[in-house]
């Protein structure tokens, strides 16, 4: 696992009329991960954006695509995500009657496959899919909508499932009111990757590096302390 703490903005927050333009402006940032928040108006009460979009701006960066779906069912566009450069695929196990399967079909396509569970889902529904998983998305919000306050109670869920994965090279990552407040309390519990939206958006394109580096200074020091005490 890498020492140094994921930082992945979500897009969700940047303006979508130059959104090219953002995803170029947050790299030169210092983000490691581009998020890609999907939803359908089914799955979550909110509609986003869909394969064409991310095909428009996958050539203004080399950086990780990171797609988490809310959709329902994912099952059936998960080839449309992957041929337009999606390096990982998240969907919800909330969304999918055979999450083995799917998370199986997503490694068939070549990219890394993540699983993600809204803040009431219990961590055991993992249980048995683990050595299929190279991530594990944990909401720290209810999933639909940018900007909601974070839940706290995600944070003993963090710790729970840091348990249950072990030794296994699976990437915790968490999405839902990241700030530089709750960075480190996730961090200390043992999250490996940070999705922000608002957090690393505001204020215009000149405090984008500020933003980023504001949650990766917050959230080292207690993930590395959290590392050396595994």
């Amino acid at each position: 696992m890498s020492q140094k703490t994921i930082i992945a903005p979500s897009v969700l927050s940047a303006d979508f009329a130059r959104l090219g333009e953002e995803v170029e402006a947050v790299c030169k940032a210092g983000a490691d991960w581009i998020h890609l928040d999907v939803m359908d108006g089914h799955f979550v009460p909110n509609i986003t954006f869909g394969p064409p979009v991310i095909k428009a701006i996958r050539d203004r960066t080399d950086k990780v695509f990171d797609c988490h779906l809310m959709i329902e069912p994912a099952e059936r566009y998960l080839g449309a995500f992957a041929v337009v450069g999606c390096n990982i695929i998240t969907v919800h196990a909330e969304a999918t009657t055979h999450l083995d399967r799917s998370l199986q079909a997503i490694r068939d396509l070549g990219c890394k496959a993540g699983v993600s569970l809204n803040p009431s889902t219990p961590e055991t529904v993992i249980e048995y899919v683990l050595d299929r998983l190279d991530l594990v998305l944990l909401m720290s919000v209810n999933p639909g909508f940018g900007g909601q306050d974070f839940i706290p109670s995600v944070i003993d869920k963090v710790a729970r499932v840091r348990a249950m994965i072990g030794v296994r090279p699976i990437l915790i990552e968490i999405d839902g009111g990241v700030t530089p407040e709750t960075a480190p309390l996730v961090a200390r519990a043992g999250a490996d990757v940070l999705v922000a939206g608002s957090a690393v958006f505001k204020d215009g394109r000149e405090a984008y590096a500020g933003n980023i580096s504001a949650l990766r200074t917050a959230a080292d020091e207690p993930r590395l302390a959290a590392l050396g005490s595994r």
